[in-house]
């Protein structure tokens, strides 16, 4: 048991959901307030206790439930048995090691840890905190980091979005020194200074892999390139031509030094893709084949509809520039719109480009980013593989 006793929340309502957030309008408010984040044991309306996790009533999301055992303590030993569980994961049945030095270490509620997101590049580690009650405890995940990764380094930081709704406040570290991975012999350059995050990442290797192995000798666009995962890929796998088209220019020099240090030529263009696309259109610019991976659209369950137009927008005028018997590689990572939504989206674009889509294969993220069936959240990247046929 605990070594003190918790504070106890209790539900206003029954629940037997075995769903891990709670949200604010099913709990009552406890009499002595305890700070965002804090761990607390929560009992039903009828007295039963139900779990044990982070408590915030400054959030939407009151309660994330970490253990549904009353007789473990999460502590900083239940800490480290959850992350050593979760690198078990990468390292012993997905053998990740064997393909690539850059994966995802813990996927939030994937793993058992609501609102936890670890990166591993090489030696640096970079943890992104989605709850007040992660960044509270801190130190014991970067003690139960270390004790996996030995002489690693971190960078952490958080989204300000997530601050404002959880209530805390972090600047994030002093950026690390960027780390140099490689990915199915592929090399890549993670900086936490120099973009989103690190500006490269892991959830594509299985994509980038499966479409760079249908490219040697074709000519390839890659919409929306970030720091150029699949450009440079298709580079290195022999891509007779490759184009990069980015709006933003800081990505792109990233990219350069991606492709520099592959020692592989591919042609940068800083450009919104929109009109772009009409101009390559009507220039009569055809590609053997096209991925479009744009940033997520939207965090607002409001937006969905209008996020969903400038998917449509996007991919239509995308299809316009594929050669006749093309591949076309199309992603979606808003986790607000659905799979159904998405495949559902392309039809609607390839009716209106005029083209038949033959799709070859549907996926997602690489397994180091798993879900559990009862909290589909964890579950955000679509990715369908397609033939132009006309």
């Amino acid at each position: 048991m605990t070594s003190q006793p918790l504070t106890t929340v209790r539900l206003k309502n029954a629940w037997r959901s075995s769903h891990p957030w709670i949200f604010q309008r099913l709990v009552e408010k406890p009499a002595q307030r305890p700070k965002p984040g804090s761990i607390v044991d929560v009992v039903g309306v009828d007295g039963e206790w139900i779990g044990r996790g982070f408590y915030n009533g400054h959030s939407r999301i009151a309660v994330r439930i970490l253990e549904r055992n009353p007789d473990i303590a999460v502590d900083a030993a239940w800490f480290a048995d959850k992350i050593a569980a979760a690198v078990r994961l990468r390292r012993e049945v997905l053998r990740l090691d064997e393909v690539s030095d850059a994966w995802r270490v813990v996927h939030s509620e994937g793993d058992g840890l609501s609102g936890l997101v670890v990166d591993r590049y090489g030696d640096l580690l970079v943890v992104e905190y989605f709850s007040a009650g992660m960044f509270r405890h801190r130190e014991w995940i970067h003690a139960a980091l270390r004790e996996q990764f030995p002489g690693c380094r971190f960078h952490g930081f958080a989204d300000e979005h997530v601050q404002k709704q959880e209530s805390f406040d972090f600047r994030g570290t002093e950026p690390a020194a960027p780390a140099i991975i490689s990915e199915h012999g592929v090399k890549f350059r993670a900086d936490p200074a120099g973009a989103h995050k690190t500006g490269f990442f892991a959830d594509q290797r299985d994509n980038r892999q499966w479409f760079a192995q249908q490219i040697a000798g074709r000519r390839v666009l890659d919409l929306c390139c970030n720091t150029g995962g699949f450009a440079v890929y298709a580079a290195v796998r022999g891509a007779s031509e490759v184009v990069g088209v980015d709006i933003d220019q800081d990505v792109l020099d990233i990219a350069h030094g991606n492709a520099k240090l592959n020692d592989v030529r591919v042609r940068w263009v800083q450009a919104d893709i929109f009109p772009w696309l009409r101009d390559a259109a009507v220039a009569g610019e055809r590609f053997d084949a096209v991925v479009l991976d744009p940033a997520k659209m939207t965090r607002d369950r409001e937006q969905v509809i209008p996020a969903l137009k400038k998917y449509l927008d996007m991919n239509k005028l995308a299809l316009g520039v594929v050669k006749p018997g093309g591949l076309f590689a199309t992603f979606s990572c808003t986790g607000l719109v659905s799979e159904e939504q998405f495949l559902d989206m392309l039809r609607r674009a390839a009716f209106y480009a005029g083209r038949t889509v033959q799709v070859l294969k549907v996926s997602g993220a690489g397994a180091d980013h798993p879900f559990l069936a009862d909290v589909q959240e964890s579950r955000y990247l679509k990715a369908a593989f397609c033939r132009v046929l006309d």
